[in-house]
């Protein structure tokens, strides 16, 4: 009677072993089928909050841009001029955006010396500064246009006169290299988001 309790015991025993190690199984399943997904999903967090980081210093910078060229004179800016002439109203406005995203870690491995030719076309110019980034040869572009104008909200009142900065800069993207790891293939996830912000102010002088 005792040999057989100890025999059926053990049986048990073995069932209950046969299924801890099912379930600890199945538990690792589980972890190997979550985690490329928890780790698309950290990464996808820490991308976004870059990029709207990165989007906020660029906007910032144009503002810092704007505040500047509102203050600077008009004497030297000429319709007719030629697409090379370089205003030197303008280049403090170049410099205040420069020294913004320079100063806040968006631009790396560039500078304005020598001081970048702008293309005019009417009251717009557009400085073009190549080889922003430490990894990539990342392309930094700065428009402005001393010429913008808006309609007054009552008919006697005079137009309002005044200057955009617009400022744009690529931003990489991390999470398309994670999907490419994870899920190798063709992915329609861009890699490189181009920002553009603008900012207005109007002309004191």
């Amino acid at each position: 009677m005792v040999l057989w309790r100890t025999r059926g015991f053990r049986r048990g025993r073995a069932r209950g072993s046969a299924g801890l190690r099912g379930a600890e199984g199945s538990a690792v399943l589980e972890f190997a089928i979550t985690l490329p997904l928890l780790v698309v999903f950290v990464v996808g967090i820490f991308d976004f909050s870059g990029a709207f980081n990165e989007k906020q210093k660029i906007e910032q910078a144009a503002q810092e841009g704007a505040i500047v060229a509102g203050a600077q004179p008009l004497t030297d800016i000429s319709l007719g001029a030629s697409s090379g002439t370089n205003p030197q109203s303008l280049q403090p406005v170049v410099a205040a955006v420069f020294n913004s995203l320079a100063g806040s870690g968006v631009i790396s491995g560039c500078s304005l010396n020598p001081f970048p030719t702008p293309k005019q076309t009417a009251l717009t110019w557009t400085y073009t500064i190549s080889g922003c980034s430490s990894t990539t040869s990342d392309t930094l572009i700065i428009v402005v246009n001393r010429g913008w104008s808006a309609a007054p909200a009552q008919s006697p009142e005079p137009y309002i006169l005044g200057t955009t900065v617009q400022v744009t800069f690529p931003y990489h993207w991390r999470f398309n290299s994670v999907i490419q790891l994870l899920f190798p293939g063709p992915s329609s996830y861009s890699s490189v988001t181009t920002l553009t912000e603008t900012a207005i102010v109007h002309n004191q002088m």
